[in-house]
């Protein structure tokens, strides 16, 4: 049969809404355009006509609770409607909540071979297009994730054809000779605001950033922390991006030269997504831009795809973990869809690029501050992300990579970066479960809140150093430090020779309290894998109002500087903390430690105690000259 020529085919197909979805049958599988692309005046008339079909179900990726579709959600498990959702997680909306036993848990990047393997059938397609163009094709626009996959699998296809869908380049078009109805409907897409402004999630962007280079390949979700983070990424150069969403955020760094494409290695130049959520604006920016490639789930979210880029940087939201790692994630105030997640693609894809990270951000409480979203186990949640999956976690308190460490170290890491409200108890609930050692005790360091203004990068002699106040978890990074030591600098340090350093001697380092007492560290290489290079600390003596100072730098590292970053730094830190002055005990032959404490710019006073030199300085006598 000879093919008709597509504008006298698109002309037999035009119908009403009503008549369009007459040909639907009782008991069908109904596949509903997902998330801003929902068509949504079809989608109205059938929510309408609920009372005239028996058994349809509804086959959905996700939706805005919002939306028309939501009106037939709310009728789901009756006699009209069942409402099949793609989710990987525990479904803790409330719409999720009441319909959970419809949710089929599934990877993102398998279900358009789910929908074409028909292993679920789709009967008929509701789908939103742009107008065709001069060769009949139609743009599926902001919504090409899985709807791709379910028109072409779906035996009845319906159309609606929006003038104010954009035309959206790479792998989006249906033609209109594949359509068996179309309906002719211009009306706005939908469209979300830029969540709110939450202090949390500022903080948390405020972290993640420093886990982003130049040249970074991103994929990032939904949620006041990730376009925080967005707003956040002002400085960085030649950002690529291959993501599930395209966003406002995305928008404007490319509007500022930020996001270039330059560096992917693969798909270079090409900002690569399969969904595009956000505003008007947003819309209008990806109609038929050349630099913008839409493409199924199937190939945005396969992993080996994300495996190629460079330096894949996966930047995702969890809701809740346990004190081993292990990670729920749920739909959260202010991501206005719920649905399937792309989580564990992205997270393995990205594990398996050069340099690549995944990150999770989680807000240390839920939003009334009442309930921690650090857990002691996740009890009554389902797990989306398995405990060795898991590399960088943020949180308000900080950064912990879980990559390759132990439950104890795990579990210690964790606690650190949960809201100090709720460490105590958790401290205790990893104790009695056996994830720390008996002999643990609670530290001042446990309630702390790791003051990361006072980190400090440096580059010393071609490697960047990052100068750092110590964290709970430091504990075998400083054992390290000291078994590295070279001998005679150990006397020095400690006055005595000493062959071992067990933890209760290492232990006043890191149980600090950030303010009296401090310690702070120089390191190199990767958070979580870092090598210390030099240690400085202070210890307060109430008794005279002065901390007492005592460092130790690596062989390789000394001469280069580090001292006196970390005194300048402590003598700063001491005096905000209306501490008076700094002291130091060193032995008489130790000539770098009292040119150190000389290079201070106060006035230095000098006496012996039992063969010891003794060295302090008050903040209020500066060095004369």
């Amino acid at each position: 049969m000879e093919t008709p020529y597509w504008a006298d085919d698109y002309r037999s197909k035009l119908t009403s809404p009503e008549e369009a979805l007459r040909a639907i049958r009782h008991g069908q599988r109904v596949f509903i355009g997902s998330s801003c692309g929902e068509p949504q005046c079809l989608v109205r008339e059938l929510a309408s006509k609920a009372h005239l079909f028996g058994d349809i179900e509804i086959v959905r990726l996700l939706s805005m609770e919002s939306s028309p579709l939501t009106r037939i959600a709310a009728r789901s498990g009756g006699d009209c409607f069942n409402m099949r959702s793609f989710y990987l997680g525990s479904g803790k909306t409330r719409t999720l909540e009441r319909n959970r036993r419809f949710i089929t848990p599934i990877n993102l990047s398998a279900v358009p071979r789910l929908l074409r393997s028909r292993q679920i059938p789709i009967h008929a397609a509701l789908i939103q297009v742009s107008p065709p163009d001069d060769f009949g094709w139609m743009s599926l626009g902001i919504s090409v994730d899985i709807t791709l996959a379910a028109a072409e699998a779906a035996s009845l296809v319906i159309a609606q054809v929006n003038p104010r869908m954009p035309r959206v380049l790479g792998h989006s078009f249906i033609h209109v000779n594949r359509v068996d109805r179309i309906v002719e409907c211009e009306e706005d897409l939908l469209t979300i605001a830029d969540p709110p402004g939450l202090e949390a999630a500022r903080q948390i962007a405020g972290h993640t950033v420093k886990l982003i280079e130049n040249g970074a390949t991103i994929h990032i979700g939904l949620g006041a922390a990730p376009q925080a983070t967005l707003a956040a990424l002002t400085d960085r150069k030649d950002l690529g991006v291959h993501s599930r969403f395209l966003t406002d955020g995305m928008m404007k760094l490319v509007g500022l030269g930020v996001i270039t494409n330059r560096r992917k290695g693969y798909n270079n130049g090409k900002l690569v997504a399969s969904a595009a959520i956000g505003s008007k604006d947003l819309y209008a920016f990806i109609n038929d831009n050349p630099c913008i490639e839409f493409r199924p789930s199937d190939y945005v979210n396969r992993p080996s795809i994300i495996a190629r880029h460079n330096r894949m940087v996966a930047l995702n939201v969890a809701t809740a973990m346990d004190l081993t790692g292990q990670v729920a994630v749920d739909a959260m105030p202010y991501n206005n869809l719920s649905g399937v997640t792309d989580i564990m693609d992205f997270i393995r894809g990205a594990a398996e690029a050069p340099e690549g990270k995944s990150i999770l951000m989680l807000p240390s409480t839920t939003l009334d501050g009442k309930q921690s979203r650090i857990v002691p186990t996740l009890d009554d949640t389902a797990v989306v992300v398995p405990r060795g999956d898991v590399q960088y976690v943020v949180t308000e308190y900080g950064i912990v990579n879980l990559f390759g460490k132990s439950l104890q170290e795990r579990a210690v890491a964790v606690i650190s970066i949960a809201h100090p409200d709720f460490r105590e108890d958790l401290f205790y609930q990893a104790r009695q479960k056996g994830l720390l050692a008996p002999e643990q005790t609670l530290s001042a360091s446990i309630f702390g809140v790791y003051p990361v203004k006072l980190e400090e990068a440096h580059d010393i002699a071609g490697e960047r150093v990052l100068i750092r106040p110590t964290k709970p978890s430091d504990e075998r990074l400083i054992q390290e430090h000291f078994y590295n030591m070279d001998k005679e600098d150990l006397v020095f340090r400690f006055m005595h020779e000493k062959p071992l350093f067990p933890r209760r001697d290492v232990a006043e380092m890191y149980h600090i309290d950030y303010i009296k007492n401090l310690t702070l560290l120089a390191v190199t290489g990767e958070l979580g894998f870092e090598t210390v290079i030099a240690i400085g600390g202070s210890f307060f003596h109430p008794a005279r109002n002065e901390a007492e100072v005592a460092f130790s730098v690596l062989k390789d590292w000394q001469g280069k500087g580090i001292g006196t970053i970390l005194i300048r730094k402590l003598a700063e830190a001491a005096r905000e903390s209306g501490i008076a002055g700094l002291s130091a005990y060193t032995m008489p032959q130790n000539q770098k430690m009292i040119k150190l404490f000389h290079s201070l710019p106060y006035k230095v006073h000098t006496f012996f105690e039992e063969g010891t030199l003794c060295l302090t300085c008050r903040f209020d006598e500066p060095a004369e000259g």
